[in-house]
């Protein structure tokens, strides 16, 4: 006992110290938001002010107009008709085969892309001046440029991911209106899970250190220790595709619900002043009815993994025209969004996604597909 006790206590000791180490590295961290000099903020991107309704007039009005209810339930009964339609005759079996075995050979790519989807819009919100989201203008410049920076390299990538999640989610307690980037969570979250990929600064800087006879090698602080953690987390990575959906149809439902079915005279004012309503005759009213339980309805879709590349496919034409119809809406802000949707076309919905069942009865044709397809080598 007398060797134990002194032992035991100098374990206490180091771990106490250890953990008020932590607590004044999180202390520093925190302070560095708090301090930063808020320039100002708004609740959207591309309006100032919202028309003067309220929540319980607009559904009342809305809901009591038959040029409103009419084309709503139109469009999902239009909707299931195609679906019931599609999972009866399955029309399309031998295209969308032949289409996911070719997305296989993206596979290798998703870091990459990854990794660009985020590390880009944190460039540009640091060069811009504003945090993460446009709508929210915080100086929290050379955080953001160097953690876009980092990830454009692949380098020390899933550190690099968790200290970009833990600015955000730092973040959105103080300012809630991140929440209109809600994208970044899944996407730093995937990045953390999957790694740098290649091309990256990691994958090069493991091969060195994994080579013999290396200068390097007998340097590198961290080769074994990656090693190790990859081995580790190998298992969960075919998990990206459920991480992926959750982030991109979190978003889809906060927008969709948050910013036109229960803010209706903010999205009332984007109607009005993109003239919205000359581009397709409807009223203002079903504009925002339309758009609100469309990009929730998708989200939900993602989310459940229904038809996961059709749902990313629908995801990324509502961007591109978005784009083309609020001509002063900040790309950057999309560009997340854009690589999340892309992720999913290429993996598909992945596990504890209700398409797995639609893709085991359609195993036959890919494999068919796959047969008749010819290799690489064939073709050269």
């Amino acid at each position: 006992m007398a060797y134990v006790l002194p032992m035991e206590m100098e374990h206490r000791h180091r771990h106490r110290r250890r953990h008020r180490r932590w607590i004044r590295l999180a202390s520093v961290f925190a302070l560095l938001i708090l301090t930063t000099g808020r320039v100002g903020a708004h609740e959207e991107y591309v309006v100032d002010d919202e028309e003067d309704i309220a929540l319980g007039e607009f559904f009342s009005e809305s809901l009591s107009d038959p040029f409103v209810v009419g084309p709503l339930v139109a469009g999902a009964l239009v909707v299931a008709l195609l679906v019931g339609s599609y999972l009866l005759v399955r029309p399309f079996q031998r295209d969308l085969a032949a289409f996911r075995y070719a997305m296989r050979e993206y596979v290798e790519y998703v870091p990459w892309l990854l990794r660009i989807s985020l590390g880009i819009p944190l460039i540009g919100a640091g060069f811009s001046g504003y945090f993460i989201s446009p709508a929210l203008e915080v100086d929290l410049r050379l955080l953001q440029i160097a953690l876009g920076f980092f990830l454009l390299f692949g380098l020390a990538t899933r550190v690099v991911a968790l200290v970009g999640l833990a600015t955000y989610l730092v973040g959105v307690v103080i300012w809630p209106t991140l929440l209109l980037q809600l994208e970044f969570v899944g996407g730093l979250a995937a990045i953390a899970l999957l790694g740098s990929g290649r091309p990256s600064a990691d994958h090069v800087l493991q091969r060195v250190a994994g080579s013999p006879g290396t200068v390097y090698r007998r340097f590198d602080p961290v080769h074994e220790r990656a090693r190790s953690f990859q081995a580790r987390i190998d298992p969960y990575e075919r998990y990206l595709p459920t991480v992926v959906r959750a982030g991109l149809g979190a978003t889809f439902i906060y927008l969709g619900v948050t910013q036109k079915l229960l803010q209706p005279g903010l999205a009332l004012a984007v109607v009005d002043r993109y003239d919205l309503t000359a581009v397709i005759p409807a009223s203002p009213e079903l504009w925002v009815m339309g758009a609100g339980l469309a990009e929730a309805g998708l989200g939900i879709a993602i989310i459940l993994g229904l038809f996961t590349r059709a749902s990313a496919a629908a995801a990324l034409a509502m961007f591109s025209l978005t784009l083309f119809a609020l001509p002063d809406d900040p790309v950057l802000a999309h560009v997340a969004l854009f690589g999340m949707a892309s992720v999913l076309l290429i993996t598909g919905g992945g596990p504890y996604a209700l398409d797995s069942r639609l893709e085991r009865l359609e195993a036959d044709a890919e494999t068919e597909v796959a047969d008749a397809t010819p290799t690489e080598a064939t073709q050269s």
